[in-house]
């Protein structure tokens, strides 16, 4: 069992906790809006705090806020998060007329980076940033299986979060070391496509994924 901060109260921060509390962890919610993000828990072990107190009392934090506001929150938690290990799944990209993904907000680099450079001493790894939030938490509802993808500095931090993908029902072989956080660069990108994909298919959940 993990101590496990969801910082962000939205859909993704929703279905991610209630797996992961289903799995035994202990989740902490961080939030702005207690009374709504409550409505939607179905996990026992959820508690709800600001994101402060979430992130100094959680060992794993999971950046579930909107990638575009991202690096200035967290940049601001830089002691409470100080030696923990950062999960990363937001895409930072500016915003088309209809608040649709458009243009990558940080071109030539990505926000996993931002993150690593704003908390050095913070081990940051990027994943699940390139599927539809319901398959972050089951991967097997697609009839193709996704791919899960690991961009980080810290070996053993990528261990942790590959242990973490397992609770969500992500099987070993599903999911793929990019190596470094530069790699996150290119996870990143493939958000410029979900526009499209949207607009062709709705809110169907979907995912990349490497056909081996």
């Amino acid at each position: 069992m993990e101590n496990i901060g969801i910082l962000g109260s939205g859909r993704v921060a929703t279905v991610l906790a209630n797996k992961l509390a289903g799995a035994g962890h202990a989740i902490v919610i961080g939030t702005r809006h207690p009374a709504q993000a409550a409505a939607k828990l179905s996990g026992a072990r959820v508690e709800l705090r600001d994101q402060a107190e979430t992130a100094r009392r959680a060992a794993i934090v999971i950046n579930a806020t909107p990638g575009d506001t991202s690096v200035e929150r967290l940049g601001a938690l830089r002691e409470e998060l100080k030696g923990k290990l950062l999960i990363d799944i937001s895409n930072a990209t500016l915003r088309d007329q209809n608040g649709l993904p458009g243009s990558p907000l940080y071109p030539g680099g990505s926000v996993a980076e931002r993150l690593q450079d704003a908390l050095p001493e913070t081990a940051v790894v990027k994943t699940l940033n390139t599927m539809l939030f319901t398959v972050m938490a089951d991967p097997r509802s697609l009839r193709v299986p996704p791919t899960a993808f690991l961009s980080g500095n810290d070996e053993n931090a990528k261990a942790v979060v590959a242990r973490l993908l397992g609770d969500l029902g992500w099987p070993a072989d599903w999911i793929e070391d990019l190596g470094d956080v530069t790699s996150a660069r290119g996870t990143e990108a493939f958000v410029t496509l979900v526009p499209f994909v949207l607009r062709k298919r709705g809110l169907a959940p979907f995912a990349l994924t490497i056909a081996r």
